[in-house]
């Protein structure tokens, strides 16, 4: 795996590094259940310009933090799913979901944006 990170010895730093994109957790979030297709992740973060969203997804992918699969087919059908790697980052995804949760509900936001509770925190 090749990382862009070889020049960062900050361990906060390397790990803004690798998920600190504008959508790159949202689109890691979205890829904890499985693989999604590109038409998928795009419904999924409707904020992102197909070109940010692309942009962010080969980021990912030359990261080592998912695969890009490309089948043989018309029209072409490419799926992303998460690496071992990418996977690893579950449990930080859900902490910052935890977080990110309580800031709105003390500043009085209601949470809109799509998004379900990790699943060890449903119903907690």
């Amino acid at each position: 795996m090749t990382t862009r990170t070889t020049n960062v010895s900050c361990p906060v730093s390397a790990a803004l590094r690798l998920i600190g994109g504008k959508y790159k957790a949202l689109i890691l979030w979205h890829l904890v259940p499985g693989k999604r297709r590109y038409g998928a992740l795009s419904r999924l973060i409707p904020q992102a310009t197909p070109k940010m969203l692309t942009q962010q997804l080969r980021e990912l992918e030359a990261d080592g933090l998912l695969t890009r699969t490309v089948y043989p087919v018309v029209p072409p059908r490419v799926e992303y799913a998460l690496t071992e790697f990418g996977l690893s980052l579950k449990p930080v995804l859900d902490r910052m979901y935890a977080w990110g949760e309580g800031y709105l509900k003390e500043q009085g936001i209601p949470i809109n944006c799509g998004m379900e509770p990790p699943e060890d925190e449903e119903g907690a």
